[in-house]
Order: C-alpha cells, then structure tokens, then sequence
C-alpha cells in the first residue's frame, strides 16, 4: 500500500480501538442500540445515514466492522494540531457546507477506488425539529460514481436523546441500523429520483410522536437556538430555563415534556410537537416579503467574529461585535468605522455548525460568528435563503438552508 493513499492499515487499529472505548459509553450515554451490520461481509459501502446527535459517526463504527472514512464539514479542519491528529487517526473526508465541492467528491472517488467504506449524513445538518430533513439530490449522482452498495443507516429516538438545541442529553433509548441495503446493480436500473426517493424512504425519521420518555433537569434549555417565531407574535425573540420556553414579546411560556409534547402555560398551544412549530416557523418565514425589512434591523445579536482559514485554523477579528441582521444583508459593528456589511446578493454560503455557530462565505472569505449559549444562529440561514430563493424568482421555494 502506497503511502500517497487515502486509506492506510492504522485506521483499521484505530477503528477497533474506539470500538473498544466508545461502544460501551455509547450504550452508557446515548442508551442505544446500535445493530451490527451482519451482511457486511468483506464489501465495502456507502454508508448513507440520517443525522441526529454529535455521535452517530459512532454508531456507525459500533454496527460495522473495519474503517469507515466520514465526509466532514471543514470546521473540524481548522482547529489547528487537533485537526491534524483527526487526520492523522481516522481521515476524514473535508467538504465545505452548501456549495459543490468537487475536491470532496474526487476524495470519494479515490476512497472508494481504495476500497474503503464512505459515510455521509445526506442532510448535512443535524435536524432541529426531529424530522429527516432536505437532501441535497446531488447525492444520488455521487452514489452512482462510487459503484459501491449503499446502506442506508437509519437512526432513531436520537432527538429524543439528544436535540441539536441542548447542550445535554437525555435518559432515554435510540435504536441505529442498516433499514435498507441498495445494491448497484438495483440502482442502476433506477432514474435519479427514483434513487433519491428510496434514500428518502430509507432514512426518514419522525420524532413528533410520544413514544417514549426522555428525561433530564433542563428539557426545554437552549430551545431557542431553533425557535425565533411566534404562533401570536411573529418574529419574536425566546428564552428557556428549565422545562419551559417563554416568548420574550407575549410572554407566553410552553413547557417541553419527557414525552416531547408541548404544551401551554395556562392557554392551549397549537402545536403537539417541536416538528409542527418547526414547520409553522419555516411556512411564516418562506410568506414573508423581505423588502420590507431593509429598513431598520430584524434582530440584533452581539458574537465573536473570526475568519475561517480553511483546514488550517481561525483567526479572531473582533472578540464582541455587535450583529445586525436586515432582510438583504448582515451588519457587523453598524454605525462604526469599521462597519462590515455582507449583502446576501454577495454571499455564496451560509450554515450553522454545531448547536449555533454561523458560517458565511464572502467574497472569498469565511466568516464565522459564534455568540452566548442562547444565540439563534438558524434564523440567519433561514433568511438568507429566503431572500436567495426570492433573487432566483423561486417565491415559492420552500429550502431554507436546513
């Protein structure tokens, strides 16, 4: 084996090693089941899988055997000597949210050439709401160059576990396992829609159902990373503690229950689940005419404002730079010398990495805006499609970035 190649024998060492310290605190931390694949045989695959919680490439090693090359977003790339030991252990595959990145897919290529077995969240994003979200249709095209057999891992109760809006987890139960296997002879005979739509099929998930409990101190902490709009309010503003969130306008608190239902303080709320809110807030937003917010700010925030150096490290610009966000553009420091405006017409990419951070791609520069536990860097992303959707003359277009 070359030492130009992708793939190299120590993944293999390493794969077993996280095996051996992770799968028991897997099970101990998440309460999940994760199925060995049994049918993996020798074969390498794309692992195709719906996207949870921070650890499901984990379940993913937990279910099979030998290495797995994870296609990861950039932010892990540039944390300096941590990204370089990453590499250096498991080598990951780097692709840049929202944009085509063809680097990534040759890397793919060449992975899958080598024999390697490749894993990719389709959605690119952890859901918010608890429901499989957007795939990109381009994922169909690529899993016909790869020519590998495709498992599509399903991932469930993981929101329950886990919300992408919550620093903590839950005590609970989550199930992971290959729902489907799709060999290339099988989807050689499909269109490309035919594929997308049988990945869809394999992957959706829908945690908007009480099927079960999951406990913690803190249900409903943080929710506001997700939640910006108001069934009586419109464009409102939230904050949690507890087991409850309260609107900051009508002061109207929900209370997030074990089951996940929510439910009003004293008044019936009108939807039984995050997903339905979740869904509401996108609808409101994809109605809005955004002209009519150029004016005067939708919303203020306050973040530390660092540039991205891909897959190398971030560097710090401002340390509290105060974040004017418009219905064209975002603001850093209006009304200051040093004033950065970032029309939209001019923005390639935005995306949320983690829980909250902001990734914008500009003029050839990566932004990054990461603030306070309760900043909603989502609504960001969410209006910054909106607005591109409207430019495209798409009025209807419902993507809002996630």
């Amino acid at each position: 084996m070359g030492n130009n190649q992708w793939t190299k024998p120590r993944h293999r060492l390493v794969q077993c090693l996280l095996k051996v310290v992770l799968g028991p605190y897997s099970r101990w931390k998440y309460g999940v089941q994760a199925d060995p694949f049994r049918e993996q045989g020798d074969r390498a695959y794309l692992i195709l899988m719906n996207h949870q919680t921070a650890f499901d490439q984990f379940f993913i090693g937990m279910s099979f055997r030998g290495p797995v090359y994870y296609v990861a977003s950039e932010d892990i790339f540039s944390k300096g000597w941590v990204s370089s030991l990453i590499r250096f252990l498991v080598a990951p595959i780097p692709i840049k949210k929202q944009v085509t990145d063809m680097a990534a897919v040759k890397n793919c290529i060449r992975v899958a050439k080598e024999g390697g077995t490749i894993a990719i969240a389709p959605e690119g994003n952890r859901t918010y709401s608890g429901r499989t979200g957007y795939m990109n249709p381009a994922i169909a095209s690529l899993a016909r160059k790869l020519k590998l057999p495709i498992a599509l891992y399903r991932i469930e109760g993981g929101y329950g576990v886990h919300p992408r809006w919550s620093d903590g987890t839950r005590k609970g139960t989550m199930h992971a396992y290959v729902s489907r296997v799709i060999e290339p002879e099988e989807y050689a005979e499909m269109s490309g829609k035919e594929l997308l739509a049988a990945i869809e099929e394999g992957l959706y998930v829908d945690e908007g159902v009480a099927d079960r409990n999951f406990e913690c101190a803190a249900r409903a902490e943080y929710l506001e990373r997700a939640m910006y709009v108001c069934p009586y309010c419109g464009l409102s503003e939230f904050e949690s503690h507890g087991h409850e969130i309260e609107c900051k306008l009508c002061h109207r608190k929900i209370t997030y229950g074990a089951d996940k239902r929510l439910t009003g303080v004293g008044f019936d709320f009108p939807f039984e689940f995050v997903s339905g809110w979740y869904e509401y807030q996108e609808n409101f937003v994809n109605g809005l005419d955004l002209s009519e917010f150029t004016d005067a700010p939708l919303y203020r925030d306050r973040a530390a404002l660092s540039e991205v150096v891909i897959y190398k490290h971030k560097r710090l610009l401002r340390q509290d730079a105060g974040v004017c966000l418009y219905g064209d553009r975002i603001v850093i420091d209006e009304g200051l010398e040093n004033a950065l405006t970032i029309p939209f017409t001019e923005v390639t990419a935005m995306s949320v990495l983690g829980r909250n951070k902001l990734n914008i791609y500009h003029d050839g520069h990566v932004y990054q805006l990461k603030s306070g536990k309760r900043f909603n860097a989502l609504k960001y992303v969410n209006f910054y499609f909106r607005h591109k959707n409207i430019i495209k003359g798409d009025r209807d277009g419902k993507f809002l970035g996630l």
